[in-house]
């Protein structure tokens, strides 16, 4: 078989990101492995107030009018009470707040995050054109042992990432362990907005529609806790719950960084009031109201809008980009610009027709408005007193000239100076010296519809919101943050973008949304370019992108820019002056040859020439005349006698209209520049028409090159979001991993002591002499010493004593109506490592024969919240495997390398049963399922599932492929596992090299055919369209063996459930289709 060629990135591109990040422990090494050992981090409770204002939040005041009730105060306590009363600062006040304060601060687990997937859109593509997978793709360390279990202390290339866990204690971890504390350049927190259980929750991948049915309502008991810890006393706790994220939050922010709350109506007020508590009323920057097209049921108006609280961590210090959107002349809804200046120089007022903005304005005129040319600061010594145009003084009043003579002379001969009236002078701002405007505080256009992607989930925020506050707040390769994870929108407008992120939410079906979304997505390639000394001087701790070879350099975007004309570009343009010099003899030539031409002209014909001017006046009234009427048609030398017998006999016209336009003949016969004609009356001679055309075109000439300058040396505007894009590449997400919070587990020995307890004691050192390549030394066991968030002692008992109780009526529910009882079921000691309990079982229709024999089953309890994971399982396997002849662990979720240690387990000795424990048995749902009075003693609550059902075939030569046929798919309602087939299934993934460590996804499959869609159409001829077809089957895409010798497949359920299987490649494995 021919080599395959190595991957290029000729078809495909993607950011990397010039920043590391630390090496958190891979899910199914973190048992081998030192996870540093953290005491749990403290937050105070003080909000950021100025120090001139005074409160009271611990209610001395109160305490002192009770006892000014029960006799009278002393005279301090009457001097305390009136400071209090007199000083006292409005304070929000809800259920436990003062006790909080008291305490004067929370604390809470910087937990370990554990690495679960590697996902690399390119590697997936790789695959796909036959390529081979590199492991840089997905920025795996490939740390050597000794290194990869020292968890926390190695620099790794950084990876974006999706983390499933509370937001409260990731945020820990994250600034806590990883020391991001002081890194993040904007967080977006979307909370939810009401108190109702299903309004807050999506039960299933494909299911964006949620009601307050019991059948719709999510049964994942960390999003269970959460909508108990968010909303257990209504607004009261959902105060609590946002303001111990804010304070997280704001330590993670950088100085110059930003957060926006997104928030509807209903508590706008109590949120912008807890925002001022933790960040400062001082550091709010903005309230934006952005439209919508959700309802959210007000009685007297449609509430068709939320609000986004923008509040910085230091206003001084914060970094604000604005944003600037085109403008158009409809826009104008001032009516400020208001006027023309035509193409030979003609300045008019516009008609009604030409200030609609439709498009009616005439060929090559420009839009203009008079703007103001002086400023309010008094006049001082040396500031010019008064400036001649045209031969009229101008004064500024009781301000200044906003330049001085030099710039006013400047602005003179490039035609920017104007006076509307003979008493004021103004700058002539045209239209199109800055075709944008910036984008105000009102967003009217962030609806969605029905031109806009469909959502993926049921509370999804339109992208362009995120979009905005990102480019308004941060540069490429800095890192945002989102605790409200969702469909993924803020990771994938970041991913976009070229930002570093990290999205967090507790619902699986969540990080099943958006791990497909931003996988699958196909997005614009942005030109790059190094980042100047300037800018990197600008962000001295900044994180930049590499550049597009993977230099480590600092590169970012190169922007697209437009210039900005204003009043002291052109007036301290010297630019301009060459320009003049150079045209001011041309024109002072071509004003003589018109001046000249005046000879030609008779009386008579001046006397013409004033009727057609009075014709005009009478038939179409007084105002109907403008400024290039009048240089027509009363030319030098027409006397106002003419113009009196000229409007004579009409009755519009009077004797002030007649020394109205005597005045405005030229004086002295003559004509200077700014009286020339801009066009010619047919019946001039010909010598006159001929000047006043050839001056028109020495003036033209003069006014292409001034502007063109001016344009040139004008200042410039930024355009943040518009990137200039390369056309030749197709760009994917770059590398990301999936990770998860090590859930607690229960200690109840009482002892709270980090360092005591089920994983007490320091980490044994490896040997000397160890050679990573050998693997890990049977004879050394690595401990971990992570400190556990343990549950209350009493908490956890009752938990342990309810889940034991019904299992040992109820018994275990096996495939095929099979169920075992137990006889016996003794709770066990916390001394046993991982244990919970242990006794005798026999088949629901037998009968046990020795019920008071040895113990033949172990039982482990999985937490609360949270899934059982690999660590936990290889713990309990190792004295389980010397005792019992069963294991059963029984939990409400299993992580996927959970799931892998319980398939590899090979002790002949012990069967290993994963147990589905019914999520309604948790006691955290109690009340929330609207199904009282079922007895749950009784149901399936204990029901062990299968393995995925997959296989591995060799195809010709030495490849493979993998083959999903279904899973064991758990209902949680029934408590029933059903046999399923692959169209079931919401994805499954392939590693193709599975190393032990880390699932990385080389092959991802989803039954959605438009999945992979955009990617499909763009790589139209890059790569076989049949292996995007397949991308979406049952049977994965060829594959060799790599260096590990086996392959994994994971297999995600509709409520972003996993099962995983490990396969070994051997090469006598037999040949398939």
């Amino acid at each position: 078989m021919a080599k395959r060629k190595k991957a290029t990135a000729a078809e495909t591109d993607t950011y990397r990101h010039a920043a590391d990040r630390a090496n958190n422990p891979p899910a199914a090494l973190a048992s081998e492995g030192v996870t540093p050992p953290a005491p749990p981090a403290s937050y105070a409770y003080s909000p950021r107030r100025d120090p001139v204002l005074r409160s009271d939040p611990d209610g001395e005041h109160v305490r002192l009018l009770q006892i000014a009730r029960q006799r009278a105060l002393t005279n301090d306590e009457a001097d305390r009470l009136q400071a209090l009363l007199a000083d006292r600062e409005p304070w929000l006040e809800w259920a436990g707040k003062r006790e909080d304060h008291a305490r004067g601060r929370f604390q809470t687990d910087p937990v370990a995050l554990h690495v679960h997937e590697r996902l690399s859109a390119e590697a997936i593509l790789a695959c796909a054109k036959r390529e081979d997978v590199q492991r840089d793709l997905f920025a795996d360390p490939e740390l050597e042992y000794r290194e990869a279990v020292q968890f926390y202390k190695h620099k790794i290339d950084w990876s974006n990432r999706l983390i499933l866990g509370d937001s409260l204690t990731v945020m820990s971890s994250l600034a806590e362990r990883e020391g991001l504390e002081g890194k993040v350049q904007m967080i977006y927190l979307d909370p939810p907005y009401g108190i109702k259980f299903g309004s807050n929750f999506q039960p299933e991948v494909g299911k964006r529609d949620v009601t307050d049915r019991p059948d719709d309502l999510t049964r994942e008991a960390e999003q269970v806790r959460a909508y108990r810890d968010t909303w257990h006393l209504g607004v009261h706790s959902y105060l609590a719950y946002l303001r111990d994220r804010l304070i997280v939050a704001r330590r993670l922010l950088a100085d110059t960084g930003s957060v926006f709350v997104q928030i509807s109506d209903e508590n706008l007020h109590r949120v912008r009031q807890v925002m001022d508590e933790a960040f400062g009323a001082g550091n709010s920057l903005s309230i934006i109201p952005f439209k919508t097209t959700s309802n959210l049921g007000a009685d007297v108006l449609s509430a068709g809008a939320d609000y986004l609280l923008w509040y910085a961590k230091d206003r001084d210090q914060a970094r604000v980009r604005l944003l600037h959107v085109p403008r158009t002349l409809a826009d104008d809804k001032g009516g400020r610009y208001t006027r023309l200046e035509l193409a030979d120089g003609e300045r008019r007022v516009m008609d009604s027709d030409e200030r609609g903005g439709q498009g009616n304005v005439p060929d090559n005129a420009k839009v203009y408005r008079h703007d103001n040319l002086t400023s309010q600061r008094p006049r001082g010594a040396g500031d010019l007193a008064a400036y001649d145009l045209h031969g009229i003084r101008f004064s500024p009043g009781r301000g200044t000239f906003k330049t001085d003579e030099e710039g006013l002379t400047r602005l003179a001969d490039a035609e920017r100076l104007g006076y509307p009236t003979r008493n004021s002078l103004a700058y002539v701002r045209f239209h199109d010296d800055f075709p944008h405007t910036v984008l105000s505080g009102v967003w009217t256009d962030t609806q969605t519809g029905a031109f806009t992607d469909d959502k993926l989930y049921s509370v999804q925020t339109n992208a362009k919101v995120i979009e905005r506050c990102l480019l308004m707040t941060t540069d490429p390769g800095d890192l945002v943050l989102d605790p409200t994870c969702g469909s993924g929108t803020t990771g994938f407008v970041a991913e976009q973008w070229g930002r570093r992120w990290i999205t967090i939410d507790t619902s699986r079906v969540a990080v099943a949304l958006a791990r497909q979304r931003i996988l699958t997505a196909k997005f614009p390639l942005y030109r790059l370019r190094p980042a100047t000394p300037e800018e990197q001087a600008a962000r001295p701790h900044g994180t930049w992108l590499r550049g597009p070879k993977g230099e480590k350099e600092p590169h970012t975007f190169e922007y697209a820019t437009v210039p900005h004309v204003t009043l002291g570009s052109i007036a301290r343009n010297t630019h301009l002056n060459p320009i003049f010099d150079r045209h001011r003899p041309i024109l002072e030539d071509r004003l003589r040859d018109v001046n000249a031409a005046l000879g030609e002209v008779s009386d008579a014909l001046r006397a013409k020439l004033a009727a057609k001017l009075a014709e005009k006046m009478q038939s179409e009234g007084l105002r109907s005349t403008t400024d290039a009427d009048r240089r027509r048609w009363l030319l030098p030398g027409t006397t106002k006698q003419q113009i009196a017998d000229a409007f004579a006999g009409r009755s519009k016209l009077k004797a002030k209209h007649v020394k109205a336009e005597a005045d405005a003949v030229p004086p002295d016969g003559r004509f200077e520049h700014w009286h020339v004609p801009f066009d010619a009356d047919p019946d001039w001679p010909q010598s006159l028409t001929g000047a006043v055309d050839a001056y028109r075109a020495a003036w033209r000439a003069k006014m292409d090159q001034v502007n063109a300058c001016i344009a040139e040396h004008a200042e410039s505007e930024t355009l943040v979001d518009k990137p200039e894009e390369v056309r030749t590449g197709v760009r994917v997400s770059g590398p990301f991993t999936v990770e998860a919070v090590q859930p607690a587990e229960y200690d109840l020995t009482g002892d709270d002591d980090p360092g005591s307890g089920q994983f007490a004691g320091a980490p044994e050192e490896l040997p000397d002499g160890f050679d990573p390549a050998d693997g890990p030394p049977p004879a050394v066991q690595v401990r971990t010493v992570t400190p556990r968030r343990a549950m209350d002692a009493a908490n956890a008992e009752a938990y342990l004593d309810t889940m034991l109780s019904r299992l040992r009526s109820g018994g275990v529910q096996f495939l095929g109506n099979r169920s075992m009882i137990f006889s016996r079921l003794d709770r066990l000691g916390g001394e046993t490592t991982g244990l919970h309990a242990e006794g005798r079982w026999s088949e629901a229709d037998g009968e046990d024969a020795d019920p008071d024999g040895p113990p033949t089953v172990g039982v482990m309890v999985g937490p609360q919240y949270g899934s059982v994971t690999a660590k936990m399982v290889e713990e309990v396997i190792r004295p389980a495997q010397r005792r019992y002849e069963d294991l059963v662990i029984a939990a409400f979720s299993f992580d996927g390398a959970a799931q892998a240690v319980i398939d590899e387990a090979t002790n002949p000795l012990l069967n290993i049963h994963a147990a589905h424990i019914r999520p309604d048995a948790n006691p955290a749902m109690d009340g929330l399922l609207k199904e009282g009075g079922k007895d749950t003693t009784s149901q399936q609550l204990f029901t062990v599932f299968g393995k995925p059902r997959t296989d591995v075939l060799r195809s010709d030569g030495d490849t493979f492929t993998a083959v999903m046929e279904g899973m064991d798919l758990y209902d949680p309602k029934t408590g029933e596992v059903a046999s399923t087939g692959a169209e079931k299934v919401a994805a499954w993934f392939l590693d193709c090299d599975y190393d032990g460590r880390t699932f990385c996804v080389s092959q991802a499959f989803f039954p959605d055919r438009d999945a992979w869609g955009k990617l499909a159409k763009a790589l139209k001829g890059a790569v076989d369209p049949d292996a995007f077809a397949a991308l979406s089957g049952k049977v994965s895409l060829p594959f060799e063996a790599g260096q590990h010798g086996r392959c994994a497949v994971k297999v995600i359920d509709p409520r972003g459930n996993e099962v995983m299987r490990v396969h070994e490649l051997p090469h006598e494995l037999p040949k398939g289709a």
